[in-house]
């Protein structure tokens, strides 16, 4: 290229020398040679406009140069980079390509209204359960609960090769309430008298100002490409189909999320056809990191191990796929199955409870579990159906929560393990332009006639020998009131917690739907590229009223959520959402159901705002 250049400015160069200058109209004449030029009428002059001037030759003789000096100064800089620091230069730049990050960062505004239902303040001493929602601690009767919170996810990829990848989930002030740690909070250096003058935040550290430190690492694992499949090995996330069962708890709204420990293969034996079989590490008991051992962490005992095999087959296509296919007027049918057998003989009750890993309070469990679930979806361009079915069923062989009990009737009864649960999902776009958007959502968790829903069966009842009583919202599903009376089944199927159904019922007052089932038609519209309004109504029954507060009537309530969502191409997230929900006879109080006296439940209502940035 530079030699062409050099030759390019020579020949430019000779021929402005060899031209004379042409006045605007003339003619233009060659210089004057040993022989004289003819003078015919032909010869005569030619237009100025198809003759370049001096000052344009000129000028591209000065382009021309400008051209080659910076071309050699570019080989005279890749002359330098080969001779001297281009080792550097290169190992750089493949640190710059292995590093991926993703995540978000969001902040979600919150508006609580009424979320006690009115319910009166119970005396002590009163049989009072557990309130469906906590209430302000200097005042019962205050109404209104708002705030903000916030969180930072990072989920960084370490290509260590084209096939070798490490893969992080780190989350930074994770639902950190805006305003919950001021400088004057726990502190003892007398700075700040009264929370008043707090002028700035302090970093959240566990035991001192918060209940969790300011980062944490939630998932850590490996992913190694094979010839015949994927290999992953670490604490990873968890999720499957619609996500009622198992949800890895990576949507934008999402609080919870399954993480497990698990060594995992994926192979793809057929075009389409994925099996993975995994094995999880559910429990390991105690470990002698806490008895401050010198050398490496080991679990002390393997009798209380508890351990899944699980197997997932599916067929499923790409994303790229199912688009291809949509946009070709082809039907989209994935289906598989994701089982689960657990297992466990003995359970390490002492540090279950305290944390101790010198306690010798073992019970022999004798459990295992099977957990069956079947995915479906069909998906054409103008409508999807969708659907997940479980079932959770076993046993477990003595259900004591100490040695002590071990051995007395009314505490170590086996039990058996019967739950079932299931979602379908339907929805038609109206539109050729795909604009409005109808939808249907029914949904189901089986339960039994156990007093309380079933969601926090840890929690002790207000009945004998901690079993719930008419009117406890929370409680244990099983148990024995006397050696005669004994319940000795879990029946209570829960959906997972980051699986929404609303913005109330559900989501805040009992936690996840259990028990009960739900109807839920809803409409989207799309008023332009990335901006939705939407909404939906949802009804919602117990299958036994004595799980209801009210301990006789099935109806909970009727909900209605409404709302609006922008993103942008460059990650951008803003929406907005109000729900109010119309409570039935089924969330009354049964003491005052007893009692014979009249209640009027108030309409709780909830405002949520979000603001995001995807990255």
């Amino acid at each position: 290229m530079s030699h062409a250049l050099l030759a390019a400015l020579l020949v430019a160069s000779s021929t402005a020398t060899a031209q004379t200058p042409v006045p605007e109209g003339g003619t233009s004449t060659p210089a004057p040679t040993s022989a004289p030029a003819p003078s015919s009428p032909a010869a005569a002059a030619t237009p100025a406009e198809d003759t370049p001037s001096r000052e344009e030759l000129e000028q591209k003789l000065d382009a021309a140069k400008k051209e080659l000096r910076e071309e050699i100064r570019a080989q005279a800089a890749t002359q330098s980079v080969s001779s001297g620091w281009q080792e550097e230069w290169t190992e750089e730049k493949r640190k710059l390509e292995m590093l991926n990050l993703d995540g978000y960062l969001r902040v979600r505004p919150v508006l609580f209204y009424k979320f006690n239902l009115g319910k009166p303040v119970r005396a002590p001493g009163q049989p009072n359960g557990l309130e469906i929602f906590p209430r302000s601690p200097r005042s019962a009767n205050e109404k209104t609960q708002a705030g903000a919170d916030m969180r930072v996810r990072m989920e960084p990829t370490v290509n260590v090769s084209e096939d070798v990848r490490v893969k992080l989930q780190v989350d930074a002030l994770d639902n950190l309430v805006l305003g919950s740690t001021p400088d004057s909070f726990m502190s003892a250096d007398g700075r700040n008298t009264f929370s008043l003058f707090s002028d700035s935040q302090s970093p959240p550290s566990a035991g001192i100002n918060a209940l969790k430190d300011s980062i944490v690492v939630r998932r850590a694992y490996g992913e190694v490409s094979t010839p015949v499949g994927i290999l992953r090995f670490g604490r990873m996330g968890s999720h499957w189909g619609l996500g009622m069962l198992r949800n890895d708890g990576n949507c934008l709204d999402c609080d919870f999320g399954d993480t497990v420990d698990r060594i995992q293969f994926v192979t793809e034996p057929f075009a389409g056809w994925y099996i993975t079989p995994m094995l999880d590490f559910n429990s390991e008991g105690p470990t002698s990191e806490l008895k401050n051992s010198m050398g490496e962490p080991v679990d002390l005992t393997q009798s209380d191990d508890s351990h899944s095999l699980v197997l997932a087959i599916a067929r499923r296509d790409t994303d790229q796929q199912a688009r291809a296919k949509l946009e070709n007027n082809q039907g989209v049918l994935n289906y598989g199955l994701y089982f689960t057998y657990r297992t466990q003989a003995w359970a390490a009750t002492g540090y279950e409870t305290t944390g101790n890993p010198n306690s010798t309070d073992f019970v022999q469990r004798d459990a295992h579990v099977y957990t069956p679930d079947l995915w479906l979806k069909y998906e054409e361009q103008n409508f999807r159906l969708e659907f997940e079915f479980a079932a959770v069923l076993g046993k477990i062989g003595n259900s004591a929560q100490s040695a002590a009990n071990a051995t007395i009737s009314q505490n170590n009864q086996p039990l058996r393990i019967a739950q079932f649960g299931g979602v379908a999902q339907g929805e038609v776009h109206l539109t050729k332009s795909r604009q409005l958007h109808l939808g249907l959502e029914l949904g189901f968790a089986s339960g039994d006639k156990a007093y309380g829903m079933g969601n926090y069966p840890g929690r002790a009842g207000t009945g004998a020998n901690g079993t719930t009583a008419a009117g406890d919202i929370e409680g244990p599903q099983y148990g024995c009131t006397t050696p005669d009376h004994c319940d000795n089944a879990i029946r209570n199927f829960r959906f997972n917690r980051d699986y929404r159904v609303d913005m109330i019922l559900w989501r805040e007052l009992i936690g996840g739907v259990t028990d009960a089932f739900y109807v839920k038609p809803s409409l989207r519209y799309s008023v332009a590229e990335g901006f939705d309004v939407f909404g939906s109504v949802i009804y919602s029954q117990a299958f036994y009223a004595e799980s209801t507060p009210s301990a006789v009537n099935h109806a909970l309530g009727l909900e209605v959520d409404v709302g609006a969502r922008y993103e942008t191409e460059d990650g951008f997230v803003a929406g907005i959402s109000y729900g109010i929900l119309f409570p039935m006879g089924g969330l009354k109080d049964a003491m005052f159901i007893q009692q014979g006296l009249s209640q009027d439940l108030r309409t709780p209502q909830s405002i949520r705002g979000m603001l995001a940035i995807k990255y």
